[in-house]
C-alpha cells in the first residue's frame, strides 16, 4: 500500500514537472526598458505596442522587436551645394529627432533612418540654391529653421518627430576664403584709420578751444606757464628762459666787448 502511494506521488510530481516544462513553451515574458518600446507580433502580424515594463503573454508563435524612442541626432555631413550665384559650398547639418510612432517607423518604410537623411539632404540643397553666398552666413540660423519646416511634416508620415535642425559647418572654397579674408582685413584697416582720424579731430578741437580760452584770458596763460614750470621742476628737468634786457655772462663777467668802427 505504501509503495503504491509513493509511486503515485512520484507519478504526480513527474506529471507536474512535465506540465510545467510544457507550459513554459506557451509562456513569453518580455521586459522593456525605459526609453524603449516593443512591437509584439503573432504569426508575423503586429498585435500590440509594449510600453516599458514587464509583460507576460501565453501562446506560441510570438516575436518581438525593440525600438529606441529616446532623442537622438543624425549628422548630414559634407553636402556639395550650389548657391544662387553658382558658388559651390560644403554644408553639414545636424538633425535632432525622436521616434514618435514605432509601428509607423517599422512598417511605413524600409529604413526610416535613410529616409530622414534624404529628406534633410534634399531640403538643405533646395534652400541653399535660392540664397546668394554673401547672404548665406547671415542667414545660417534661418536655413536650419527652413529645413525643419520642410522635414517635419514628411518625417511625421513615417512616425518620426523632428525636433530641430541646425547648420553645423559651412566650408567655402579656398579662393573664396582668401577673398573674405582680404575684405575683412580692408574693413578692419578702414575702421582703424577712421578711429585715428576721429581721435586727431577731437584733439585739434580741444587745442583750438584751449587757444581761444587763453587768448581771452592772459592771466590764465601765466598760470598755465607756472604749472608747467612746477611740473618740470618736480620731474628734475632744467629750464633755460630768455629774459628781455638780460646780458649773458662771459667767464663770470658781463660781456661788454662791442665792435666799433675804426676812425679813419
Amino acid at each position: 500500500m505504501n509503495s503504491m502511494i509513493t509511486f503515485g506521488i512520484i507519478v504526480a510530481v513527474f506529471a507536474l514537472l512535465v506540465g510545467a516544462t510544457a507550459l513554459k513553451k506557451f509562456r513569453l515574458a518580455i521586459v522593456i526598458q525605459d526609453g524603449f518600446v516593443g512591437l509584439l507580433y503573432h504569426k508575423g502580424k503586429l498585435i500590440e505596442v509594449l510600453a516599458p515594463g514587464r509583460h507576460v503573454r501565453w501562446g506560441r508563435h510570438f516575436t518581438r522587436q525593440i525600438y529606441d524612442v529616446r532623442k537622438a541626432s543624425l549628422v548630414v555631413a559634407g553636402q556639395e551645394v550650389l548657391t544662387a550665384d553658382s558658388v559651390g559650398l560644403k554644408l553639414s547639418l545636424v538633425v535632432t529627432y525622436q521616434v514618435a510612432d514605432a509601428a509607423k517607423a517599422a512598417h511605413e518604410t524600409q529604413s526610416w533612418q535613410s529616409d530622414l537623411y534624404t529628406m534633410a539632404q534634399l531640403s538643405l540643397r533646395a534652400i541653399v540654391n535660392g540664397i546668394a553666398v554673401e547672404a548665406l552666413l547671415n542667414q545660417r540660423l534661418d536655413i536650419g529653421a527652413q529645413v525643419l519646416a520642410r522635414v517635419q511634416s514628411e518625417a511625421a508620415k513615417i512616425g518620426i518627430n523632428v525636433l530641430a535642425t541646425e547648420v553645423k559647418d559651412v566650408m567655402f572654397p579656398a579662393e573664396l576664403k582668401r577673398a573674405f579674408a582680404d575684405v575683412l582685413k580692408a574693413k578692419q584697416e578702414g575702421q582703424a584709420a577712421l578711429e585715428r582720424a576721429r581721435g586727431e579731430s577731437a584733439s585739434l578741437r580741444n587745442l583750438a578751444n584751449a587757444a581761444r580760452v587763453l587768448e581771452g584770458n592772459p592771466a590764465l596763460m601765466n598760470l598755465r606757464l607756472m604749472q608747467s614750470l612746477t611740473a618740470a621742476q618736480n620731474a628734475g628737468n632744467t629750464l633755460v628762459l630768455g629774459v628781455p634786457g638780460f646780458v649773458p655772462l662771459k667767464n663770470g663777467k658781463p660781456n661788454t666787448t662791442s665792435e666799433t668802427p675804426e676812425e679813419g
